[in-house]
């Protein structure tokens, strides 16, 4: 994309670690419309992410926040919530996340770069450095990726680092948003950014998450009622510590309780990894899912056998939509999985539905891309391979009227 390597602004930086410096900061950006943000946090050792700084640019100027030194910080999330100004991030799913913890709410107008690069045809997901690189043809050292944030003071190359996560955000941002426009994309952006945050949200909430523990995939109904009741009193326990929920109780000793279907603590005195005077909450919450009725148990989620026909479609419509998304610059990891593929191959199987989270059913893919899988799957549209050697080697044929039709229309 770019014909030469963009050369940054030496724009001021500005490091935030006092009220004052903050209410600048605040004050600057408020008379801006388009501000780069990034975050730096550690999330292991915690239930939510501990928040370590705050990295926001505009075009005039650079800021390091420092939470821990600035003092209380709603004015800026409050600046993020505006709709008129637009918040730039890269794989920004921890940054919506934290700006709803930290303040209740997501940014209001949100411009994901890593979604967009897909919307114009780059790879997706794309990482920053990669993105830098493509749109701009600048070259990031991303060495301090896996620091440790909440050590003071910071080191030099951490500094630099944190300020170069946003340097290039807005120059990337005009690049990619021209793009956009020009392929009249802005609106398919939109929705894709509205979806984000709302998954980025939603996952912090989920009432499926609790499906995810690992060895329950073969309990039967009523063990995983208890698993999922425990899931939820684990859960529950590590909010309030601000711990990882594994550090509460691993999967495995969630597992094993559940096939127990341990009713009183003293059913839990030879079980390893029970935390210590938490037995008899476990088996309350154990006996609550044993006193409900089998139908309100969670249905075990069984793998479907499909007809072999479903993998062969599938895989057709794979390559069908590798060649449209290049025709069309998307990046095809970004319109759907092979699962979604699938399922629109089942939909088309007598008594068959498109499952209600199919991307298929809405926007930008239901319209564009939808038909034209539906016109080779209902063999309204042939293939066939005309040049091998160019990134879109298939065409597309309105099939031809049979011997008999021919005749009868003789």
């Amino acid at each position: 994309m770019p014909r030469r390597p963009y050369k940054p602004l030496p724009l001021p930086e500005q490091h935030v670690a006092d009220p004052s410096a903050l209410a600048a900061c605040v004050d600057h950006l408020s008379r801006h419309t388009l501000v780069g943000f990034d975050t730096e946090f550690v999330g292991e050792d915690s239930y939510r992410p501990d928040l370590c700084l705050i990295q926001v640019s505009t075009a005039e100027r650079l800021f390091l926040i420092d939470p821990f030194e600035s003092g209380p910080l709603q004015p800026f999330w409050e600046l993020l919530h505006d709709p008129a100004r637009t918040v730039i991030v890269h794989a920004g799913r921890e940054e919506v996340r934290l700006s709803r913890f930290q303040s209740g709410h997501p940014p209001a107008a949100l411009f994901d770069m890593q979604i967009a690069a897909g919307l114009i045809g780059l790879t997706y997901p794309i990482g920053y450095a990669g993105l830098v690189q493509t749109v701009l043809g600048s070259r990031l050292n991303k060495g301090d990726t896996l620091s440790d944030w909440r050590r003071r003071p910071l080191s030099d190359s951490q500094i630099r680092y944190a300020y170069d996560d946003v340097r290039y955000l807005i120059p990337a941002y005009e690049k990619v948003h021209k793009r956009l426009t020009q392929y009249d994309r802005l609106g398919w952006a939109a929705d894709e950014f509205r979806e984000f945050i709302g998954r980025a949200t939603a996952a912090d909430v989920s009432e499926d998450r609790w499906r995810r523990v690992k060895g329950s995939g073969g309990l039967g109904r009523r063990e995983l009622a208890v698993v999922k009741a425990v899931y939820e009193w684990r859960d529950g326990v590590a909010e309030r510590r601000n711990r990882p929920a594994r550090t509460v109780m691993r999967d495995d000793v969630l597992v094993e309780v559940a096939r127990r279907g341990a009713r009183a603590p003293d059913d839990l005195h030879d079980l390893r990894g029970i935390p210590r005077g938490e037995a008899e909450a476990i088996t309350r919450a154990v006996r609550a899912a044993n006193a409900l009725p089998l139908s309100q148990c969670p249905p075990r989620v069984m793998s479907e056998q499909d007809p072999p026909q479903v993998a062969v479609l599938g895989s057709l419509l794979n390559v069908v939509l590798t060649d449209v998304c290049e025709r069309l610059r998307l990046a095809q990891s970004l319109v759907c999985s092979m699962q979604d593929l699938k399922d629109l191959v089942r939909a088309r199987q007598p008594g068959g539905e498109l499952p209600g989270d199919s991307p298929f059913r809405t926007g930008w893919r239901q319209q564009v891309i939808l038909p034209h899988l539906e016109r080779v799957l209902d063999g309204n549209l042939m293939v066939r391979v005309t040049n091998s050697q160019t990134p879109a080697p298939l065409e597309y044929i309105e099939p031809i009227a049979d011997a008999e039709e021919e005749e009868g229309a003789v």
